[in-house]
């Protein structure tokens, strides 16, 4: 990707006007297209590559509540998500943030239903996260490159430059992005101590989100919801390569996933039936 004058000087200057605090460096990277990994993320020689990292949810391994929560619990305190609760204990969903959670057929599957499908199917719960889209319209709308996409695929949110301008969360159809109205900080089960100290905390008015764990790939782990997840639940790995299991699994098997018409190409695939690949 070329750069003239003019580009490096329009963008260096809105940098300068929102008060990025972007370096010199940094912005040139981002006009030349260079993608870059955010301060959290230093990978080394035992780092977890791909050439397109892509997930299988088999549905038919999630049995109980238990099963769904142990995910949800590995990822938000790995990432010390914020969980704010009403007086009651439920979940304040006005300050609600969050990477991974459920969601019923209907909505996580709008138009993929018929009208005999069982009241079972269309109430059964799913797991959903950002999708990591092969063309994600968050890349496309952020105007900081806050939200940028990795080589092997995975579709990065930036904090440091993020500006609140939720031009992202109007973009994604799938709902995975998540606002912070307050100080995230300030939410109970971060006041006392952080549950993960090697990850960075947000601040009031940026937008979060899943990463695939980019940064436990980057030392040689798999996403903590992938280890949490019972055995078979949540098969993660490199689509691109033959011999992988979640190739494996969407070659031999009937998968779906949220949204394809849209054309932003989901690395996400759901078994819905279930099926024996352990």
């Amino acid at each position: 990707m070329s750069m003239d004058r003019r580009q490096f000087l329009k963008i260096t200057g809105i940098s300068s006007i929102l008060g990025l605090g972007t370096s010199i460096a940094s912005a040139t990277n981002l006009i030349t297209g260079k993608q870059l990994l955010p301060p959290q993320v230093d990978r080394n020689k035992e780092a977890l590559t791909a050439k397109r990292w892509a997930m299988v949810v088999d549905m038919s391994k999630f049995k109980t509540d238990e099963d769904f929560n142990k995910v949800f619990t590995a990822c938000h305190t790995n990432h010390n998500v914020p969980d704010f609760r009403k007086p009651d204990g439920s979940p304040d969903r006005k300050f609600e943030v969050k990477w991974i959670w459920k969601a019923a057929y209907e909505r996580a599957f709008p138009g993929q239903d018929n009208k005999y499908m069982s009241e079972h199917m269309k109430d059964m719960p799913f797991i959903v996260a950002c999708n990591h889209c092969d063309n994600p319209a968050c890349v496309r709308v952020c105007p900081t490159k806050a939200t940028y996409k990795l080589p092997d695929g995975i579709t990065m949110q930036d904090m440091h430059r993020c500006i609140g301008c939720r031009f992202c969360m109007a973009a994604c159809p799938y709902g995975a992005r998540s606002f912070n109205w307050v100080d995230p900080r300030t939410a109970p089960n971060l006041k006392a101590d952080l549950p993960n100290r090697e990850y960075p905390t947000r601040t009031k008015g940026v937008v979060e989100k899943c990463t695939f764990c980019s940064e436990r790939l980057s030392v040689g782990k798999m996403p903590a919801c992938v280890e949490a997840a019972p055995k078979g639940g949540l098969i993660f790995g490199d689509i691109e390569d033959p011999n992988s299991e979640v190739r494996k699994i969407v070659t031999s098997q009937l998968t779906i996933r949220r949204k394809p018409d849209l054309g932003t190409g989901p690395a996400i695939y759901y078994i819905v039936g279930g099926g024996d690949h352990a």
